[in-house]
């Protein structure tokens, strides 16, 4: 008989748990050298919603909690949890200081969080790990990064592969264990254990170094955003963040930027929090509803911030920001267009902050080659200028200087597109807008010139950025009579591929859903005389919904 009440079958995982981790000899060889590690908890707000389960020792330590340090996003992971399967009943201003306290006691050093910020920028490509066989064990069902943003005692990563292996029993057939004749070889769960104890301890010299100095960060004031937003280009603008009174780690922004490509700016006012002394999680929204999550590092002279904000329902769309602090000079963030041909005479727009008053044209130095005819008038954030490219410059990259500021490799010089790329070269979209959301998938394609060495996929290439392509979705053929173009969706003018409802199509064939997976094809008119048009293509994956998700979302609260 299956129990019916689901704290049955709690107690029942519980059980399985504990018997899994008797097993464990991993569990048992570590837990008395384990024993001296853990960090105290003396907030009472989490003594009172975590002790009723998680018990205190002598020296103020909570069972499993103080033995193992995360991320914000790990910790709110963790509550989700709690509060799905274990049935805690906590309000969400009692779980947003429990977050905040963990976050900040039992966190993680800059050092730490880096290698895996991917993780929490919800960025699509979850980066290899350098042991193949421990990934291939973590992977089967989660990203590495959601490893690497952990650290625990040898007891504790043994605690959680048996919890593992209590709620999810298919992970032995999965990943944990391996099948055929039994071998005195280590099973796969028995490595990662090994393994992520020895590379993620909970006791580290970063975290040492980090404790001991980690205080509110200072991040009061104006900074620049230079920022690239997939498909759209670049993004400039300013970024005034102002503390939230009677908070050490709390403010309020006010944001706004401008996409070079097509002049559309953007205002936005939001509001953060900052973890850990370094990581800055907050939320934006425009005067229409449209809301962005902000993940950002703070780095530790506070003068650079960098991250990602992203939005849509499977976090899909976004910018890669990098902040810089600005002060009362003038600063340029970035130029449009990107390139420039030989023997042209263009209009170029200078975008930054302070820029106000007058801007002489000898104050601003494009490099050999190219001659600064006007300005063409200015305000605080951006300026036109008009230039001429001599028909004889060198191909190359140049720096922009004005007044104080400059920019490393602002500008390429060139004489004609060589080839183009499709980016990213391969993407993935989920059907949806019945039952479940879309996942749409943006792409963008660039113009390259040779270089000076004339030949292609070098590392003298010049990158002259996002360029206006013609864009089309042609059949990537598994199958005799492959139709996945008719159904799986549609790519517009800007390189934004729409994917198809979810659930049965009766139009299609065995009623099949309408997935499948095609090429991404962009074409763009060639300049030489023996080509007609430049093509490139990504590949694209069009599959169904993520019908379950345990990890925090872009519409929840910071």
């Amino acid at each position: 008989m299956f129990c019916q009440d689901p704290r049955h079958l709690i107690i029942w995982s519980s059980f399985l748990v504990l018997v899994l981790i008797g097993s464990s000899s991993a569990a048992a060889q570590t837990a008395e050298s384990d024993s001296s590690k853990g960090i105290p908890i003396d907030n009472a707000t989490v003594k009172q919603a975590c002790s009723s389960c998680h018990v205190a020792d002598e020296k103020g330590r909570l069972s499993r909690i103080s033995f193992r340090r995360t991320t914000p996003e790990g910790w709110q992971q963790t509550i989700r949890r709690m509060v799905t399967l274990n049935g805690v009943d906590l309000d969400p201003e009692t779980a947003r200081e429990v977050v905040r306290y963990l976050s900040n006691t039992l966190g993680l050093a800059p050092e730490e969080a880096y290698p895996a910020a991917y993780e929490v920028e919800r960025r699509a490509d979850d980066q290899p790990y350098k042991d193949a066989g421990i990934q291939e064990t973590c992977t089967q069902c989660h990203s590495m990064g959601r490893v690497l943003n952990q650290r625990r005692t040898s007891k504790e990563w043994a605690l959680l592969m048996a919890m593992h292996r209590g709620y999810y029993p298919f992970t032995d057939f999965q990943a944990f264990r391996r099948s055929g004749p039994a071998t005195d070889e280590p099973q796969p769960v028995d490595q990662a254990i090994k393994h992520l104890s020895e590379h993620f301890p909970f006791q580290t010299s970063e975290w040492a170094a980090w404790s001991a100095t980690m205080r509110p960060a200072r991040v009061a004031g104006t900074w620049l955003i230079r920022g690239q937003a997939l498909g759209l280009g670049p993004v400039y603008g300013s970024f005034t963040i102002t503390p939230v009174p009677d908070t050490e780690d709390e403010f309020t922004t006010a944001t706004t930027y401008t996409y070079a490509r097509n002049g559309r700016r953007v205002t936005r006012t939001g509001q953060a929090i900052i973890y850990t002394g370094f990581q800055w999680r907050g939320r934006s929204s425009e005067d229409n509803g449209n809301t962005h999550r902000e993940v950002m590092f703070v780095d530790r002279d506070l003068r650079t911030m960098r991250g990602r904000w992203f939005t849509g329902s499977y976090d899909e769309e976004g910018i890669d920001i990098t902040l810089e602090r600005a002060d009362s000079q003038p600063v340029i963030a970035g130029v449009h267009p990107l390139a420039l041909s030989t023997g042209t005479t263009e209009t170029l727009r200078l975008y930054g902050l302070n820029l106000t008053g007058e801007s002489p044209s000898n104050s601003i130095d494009l490099g050999p080659g190219i001659e600064i005819m006007e300005v063409l008038g200015n305000n605080d954030e951006s300026f036109d200028i008009r230039v001429h490219v001599d028909a004889e410059a060198s191909h190359g990259y140049r720096d922009l200087f004005f007044d104080r500021s400059n920019i490393s490799n602002a500008i390429a010089v060139y004489d004609e597109v060589d080839r183009i790329t499709v980016m990213p070269s391969t993407g993935m979209a989920r059907v949806g807008g019945i039952r479940f959301p879309k996942q749409y998938q943006q792409f963008e394609a660039r113009a390259y010139n040779d270089g000076p060495d004339g030949e292609s996929n070098t590392a003298d290439d010049l990158d002259l950025g996002i360029i206006d392509a013609n864009w089309s979705i042609e059949e990537y053929a598994v199958t005799i009579g492959d139709d996945d173009t008719q159904y799986v969706g549609s790519i517009d003018g800007s390189g934004l591929f729409t994917p198809s409802l979810d659930g049965p199509n009766v139009e299609r064939s065995g009623e099949r859903n309408n997935i499948g997976d095609v090429w991404v094809t962009a074409t763009y008119p060639a300049q030489t005389m023996s080509r007609s048009q430049l093509r490139a293509r990504g590949h694209l994956v069009v599959t169904v919904p993520l019908y379950l998700r345990w990890d925090p979302t872009a519409v929840e609260q910071p």
